[in-house]
Order: structure tokens, then sequence, then C-alpha cells
């Protein structure tokens, strides 16, 4: 019962210790990679009417160029400003090393209607890689940019673009006994954050579902941990499950009917289960003396993996949730891997593992030889999730003593921050597209 309640106030402690305040995140690329693509995104307007309006085109370069993939000109040195591929003198472009160009123009519509038309060109070749137009109202013109952004990244590299997705993440505000947690959703480059959830009493686990319309996350409120689903555009709450003992950790199953959870027993046994989230019927999926927790659904959502102690530490094992089917132990590399998160491909798993005293974020390859690659080298470096297209994961790490977000490439080639001015933030979650 100890080692039970032992687990509880580590997870618990993983929230509680960050006594900051809070502000928006901002993103600053520490590692890039090497030979990054050179690209020119022209500015859509002139400055005054881009202050009028809004400026697209820095958007969308702060988004390529915080991928580390891609090294974006700077405006200083642009020889000119076409807003039309018609304008653009290749030649002069191409002896300015730029593999591509982008360039546009906002045009409003109306009070609050604009025109975002755009064209995507391989400066070496003059080919015309994209051309598309956006409709968009003032509020909604980040979003286009992302969305601009996101076509550029996939046409370029072949990869799905996630700017235009959103990221939720835990915070804390003041010292005990006056604490105030909050749950926020932002922009994936950690612009227009709204709190989504506050409490005097911890927060965790945040997790999206399918649909990308709810979050499902763990509160304390009533001085126990229930577990809570809330829609993001009304705001409606409901509280899933406040059975006695542990209620932790949930997952969404991939068709968003379920949830899987970790719950205890009367004699304090931590163990999986799905939730019917219509009937409230529960599977026991786990049945061990050992602690099986931090469940993750496969895509078919025929399988878990989860995190267990059974064989003396904490290791990834995964499990069908066919009555009967027996657990099979994926980690054997190190005393300690735990958090397992499946990339959106299932070709990789993500975890947290333990190295030289730190905690870190690792990959497993699972279409192979199951080889794992140590991706970080923070010291504590936890709470690991995958972008929807797979490039990238988000994670909680620890800065001069303080809790932030990091994110690093599947690759471990690009790392970056997501640094709050103010205090502290964690637990994060990438939502899907």
């Amino acid at each position: 019962m100890n080692k039970k309640l032992s687990l509880l106030a580590l997870m618990i402690g993983f929230v509680m210790c960050c006594p900051r305040s809070w502000a928006e995140l901002v993103v600053e690329v520490t590692k890039g990679q090497d030979q990054a693509i050179p690209i020119a995104i022209v500015p859509f307007n002139s400055a005054a009417e881009a202050a009028e309006s809004f400026d697209v085109a820095q958007v969308v370069g702060d988004d390529l160029a915080r991928s580390g993939r891609f090294k974006s000109m700077d405006r200083k040195d642009m020889i000119d400003q076409p807003h039309t591929g018609a304008a653009i003198a290749f030649d002069d472009w191409r002896r300015l090393s730029n593999d591509y160009i982008l360039v546009g123009q906002v045009q409003a519509q109306g009070p609050d209607k604009y025109n975002i038309t755009f064209e995507l060109y391989n400066v070496l070749n003059r080919q015309s890689l994209v051309r598309y137009q956006i409709t968009a109202n003032r509020a909604g013109l980040r979003l286009a940019s992302h969305q601009i952004a996101d076509m550029v990244f996939e046409k370029i590299l072949g990869i799905k673009g996630a700017f235009a997705t959103r990221i939720a993440y835990i915070t804390v505000t003041g010292h005990l006994p006056t604490r105030s947690y909050k749950l926020l959703v932002a922009d994936a480059d950690g612009e227009n954050p709204r709190v989504v959830m506050q409490s005097n009493e911890p927060l965790m686990s945040p997790a999206w579902s399918p649909d990308g319309q709810s979050l499902a996350y763990v509160s304390f409120e009533d001085r126990l941990p229930s577990v809570y689903v809330q829609q993001l555009k009304t705001g409606e709450r409901r509280r899933v499950s406040a059975r006695a003992g542990v209620n932790q950790a949930p997952a969404w199953s991939p068709d968003g009917r379920k949830l899987a959870l970790t719950l205890s027993t009367r004699d304090g046994n931590l163990d999986i289960y799905t939730l019917d989230l219509t009937t409230q019927a529960l599977t026991r999926i786990t049945d061990d003396p050992g602690i099986d927790t931090e469940p993750q659904w496969s895509k078919d959502g025929q399988s878990i993996y989860f995190t267990s102690d059974r064989a003396g530490g904490p290791q990834i094992y995964r499990v069908g949730i066919n009555p009967g089917d027996k657990p099979r132990r994926l980690t054997f590399q190190g005393a300690y891997n735990a958090r397992p998160r499946l990339s959106p491909d299932e070709s990789q798993l993500a975890f947290v593992t333990q190295e030289d005293g730190g905690y870190r974020i690792a990959t497993m390859d699972l279409k192979g030889r199951g080889d794992t690659q140590v991706l970080t080298k923070g010291r504590f470096d936890v709470s690991p999730s995958y972008a929807p297209n797979g490039a990238v994961i988000i994670y909680a790490s620890r800065d001069h003593g303080r809790g932030v977000l990091a994110l690093v490439s599947s690759d471990g080639r690009v790392q970056e921050r997501l640094v709050s001015s103010e205090g502290e933030v964690q637990e994060p979650a990438w939502s899907p597209f």
C-alpha cells in the first residue's frame, strides 16, 4: 500500500513542485538542423498595410524558422518585395542563395473580411509549387498564416505541417497555501493562450479527444483525484470517474467512446481499466500486484501500451484489450522506462528513460529492430507528446530551476524551448489535426 501511495505522491509532485506565475510562451530554437533550407518569405503588404491589417508573412516566416528546418531570409537583406510570381526576378533571388520564395497579398474585402493570395516558387528552376487563396476575418488571420506555413512545409518537405494545431498544458501561480492551477490551450507556437479550467487544487494529465473538441484531465478540486471531460467550445464539463482511491492518467480511445484510466482497488493496487463514456461500464485490462499506469491506446483500439513495475522497476508493456490477453514487455535497456506515447504512424514509441541520473526523452523503433535513441540531455525531461504529424515531440523540462516546455524533432536533430517569461509550465499535450 505504501508503494502505491508513493507513486501517487510522485505523480502529484510533478504538478505541485512549480510555484511561479504564468505568462505567454515564447519559442526559442536551441538546436537547428544542419543545412537548413534557405527560403525568402517576402512581406505580403507594405509596412503601413501590415500595421493596419496583420503581418501574415511574418507569422509564416516565424513558423518555418522555428521548425529548425528552414532558414528564413532577413527582410533587410531583400533586394525587392514582389507580391506576385510575375514580379519575381528569379536570377537575383538565386544569387542571394534562396532555394524557395513565397510571395503574396492581403486585401481587405469588407469591414472584417480579408482575402489572402500567395504563391510558392522554386527559385532554382522557377517552378510554381503552390498557388492558393484563403479568406479570413481579422481574428482568423493568425490561423490562416499557420495554414499557409503548413502548406509550404508539406510541399517542400513532404511532411504534413502542424503549425495550425494547438497544445494544452498546465501552469501554476502563487505559493502554498494559495496556489492557483490552470489548464490552458494555445496555438502550437504558444500564442493565443486561453484558460480552460482554473482551480486552487492540482490539475494534471490533459488528454485531447480524437476530434480535438474536448479535453480529459485530472482534478483534485474535491481533495481527491477525479477525471473530468470538458468541451472546449462550450466549457461544459462532467466528472466521469470519481471512484474511491486513485483516478489517474486518462487516455482517449481512437473512436472517442472510451477512456483508458489508472484506477486503484480497495487494497491500493493500481491497474489499467477502460471506461465507456456512454454507459459508465468499466473493463479491467491488467490485474497484477505491481503498479500499472500511464495507458496509451494503439491506433486500432485493440491494445494498450502502459508502464508497470511488475518486473521490479518501471518498464513499458503492451497488452490486448480482449479477455485473457497477456502483457508483453517492450523495454529492456535501463532500469527506468515510463510514460509511453505512440507516434501517429505507430512507427515509434516515445517514453521517459533514466540515463546518467537524469530523466530524458527517448524513442523506440517499432517497425524495425526495436532500436532505442535518447533524444534529450536534460536532468528532468518528462511528459512526451507527439505532434499530429509525428515530426516533433513536445515535453516538460526544467530550465534554471523552473518548469518549461521543450520540443525535439523525432530524429533528435532539432530542439526548441517554449519559455514563459514568468513562472512554470508543464504536462503538455499536442492536439490532433
